[in-house]
């Protein structure tokens, strides 16, 4: 097994590190480096738990619907191309963050961080693991998922630590500096880039009925339904948890940093369940795992709600992160499986737009209620509810459908 992963590496180093650079780089429109400043942006503008939620979500929203359309760009236009003119995009609202004077602009700029960053970064890495890699799907989305945890792990350290020395401010010009320097290191590992038009030509992997769906199809079958409140509470409150990190902090009586210093161990518990799951789906289909993916919420909310010290914090830390970690694979991996390649782009963006919507609700919702006096903790109790209610309908959704796929031996990539 070491053998082949060593030679699958070797074969497509250039593409697998485009995906991880892509998904790192995505680090700075993502919830867990942006809330990292909150409390300085609520400082700087004079604003409460609700107005920053709000905005956070207006801007987070209008990203969403506008990755609608944006995502589609990857079905006709090469990876190397779309992503470099993301990644310039990144880089300028970094800078516009940096040298924001007005709370009336950050809607503004809360939407392209989101857009390019969170949506399009990460949007163009797993369509291009879904639709280069058929057989080795699995493992090209977790080795590509890297990149969301090197970020995860490290960033919320090193910037909290440079914050301590520097204005939040100059932070976002580094992140403006790195996304820069991502568009070269793009251009250059994708110089061989396979491009959509051919792969969609070959027909390597076919959906369900044995044929490539399109969007508007996808939109008619009750599966994308039945899938829709895992991905929109995944995202909704994943983003919450992270958003409101310095405010759970503060009732729970512990330090910022003494928070974060745990995050390497979400990370590290993400990464092997990437993997796993990554090699689990390559080995049993997406099909028969997809359904109990989301159980780790219930137990990680639980323990946010009624743990009391740090042990159970960890605790509820593992069990999100293994959630988080096979986030980055099965869904991916679902719609490739179930709807084909064909249109990939088009029907992962609109997926991707319903993702980026919930990580627009989740601080909003959860903001308007700390200002109306229910704390986090009694928000979790009910949120382990409801991933409850997301695994019985995965599990009704995917039983009613999994009998309409086509399974074709002998490809690979």
């Amino acid at each position: 097994m070491l053998v082949q992963l060593l030679k699958f590496l070797s074969l497509n180093a250039s593409w697998l590190t485009a995906g991880v650079l892509l998904t790192f780089v995505s680090s700075f429109g993502q919830t867990f480096f942006i809330s990292i400043f909150g409390g300085q942006i609520r400082a700087e503008f004079g604003l409460s738990h609700a107005a920053w939620g709000g905005i956070y979500s207006l801007g987070t929203t209008a990203s969403a619907i506008v990755m609608i359309w944006s995502g589609v760009l990857s079905d006709f236009f090469r990876t190397r191309i779309v992503g470099g003119i993301v990644l310039i995009g990144l880089m300028c609202a970094c800078l516009g963050m940096a040298f924001i004077s007005s709370a009336f602009l950050l809607p503004v700029v809360i939407f392209a961080l989101r857009l390019f960053g969170q949506g399009m970064c990460s949007h163009l890495a797993v369509v291009a693991m879904s639709r280069w890699f058929v057989a080795n799907r699995g493992r090209a989305l977790a080795i590509a998922g890297l990149g969301f945890s090197v970020g995860e792990a490290f960033m919320p350290i090193i910037f909290v630590f440079i914050m301590s020395i520097f204005a939040w401010q100059n932070l976002w010009l580094i992140a403006a500096l790195l996304s820069l320097m991502a568009v070269p290191a793009l251009w250059r590992l994708l110089r061989e880039e396979r491009t959509p038009q051919a792969m969609i030509k070959e027909g390597t992997s076919l959906g369900m009925r044995g044929k490539h769906w399109t969007r508007i199809e996808a939109l008619k079958h009750p599966l994308f339904w039945f899938m829709f409140p895992a991905l929109l509470g995944q995202s909704a409150f994943n983003t919450a948890f992270f958003f409101h990190q310095v405010h759970f902090a503060q009732i729970k009586g512990w330090d910022h940093f003494l928070l974060v210093s745990f995050f390497p161990v979400y990370t590290g518990i993400s990464v092997l369940m990437m993997l796993l799951s990554g090699w689990a789906l390559d080995r049993f289909g997406t099909a028969r795992i997809i359904p109990f993916f989301q159980v780790p919420m219930v137990v990680a909310f639980l323990c946010f709600s009624i743990g009391d010290n740090i042990f159970m914090f960890v605790i509820g830390l593992v069990f999100l992160s293994m959630t988080s970690g096979a986030n980055a694979t099965l869904p991916n991996a679902f719609w490739a499986e179930f709807y084909g390649t064909g249109n990939l782009g088009s029907i992962k963006a609109f997926a991707a737009a319903v993702i980026v919507l919930g990580s627009a609700i989740g601080p909003g919702i959860t903001g308007f209620l700390i200002d109306g006096g229910v704390e986090l903790e009694m928000q979790y109790l009910w949120i382990a509810g409801f991933f409850v209610t997301c695994v019985v309908a995965l599990y009704i959704g995917v039983e009613r459908s999994k009998s309409q796929l086509v399974f074709i031996p002998g490809q690979g990539s």
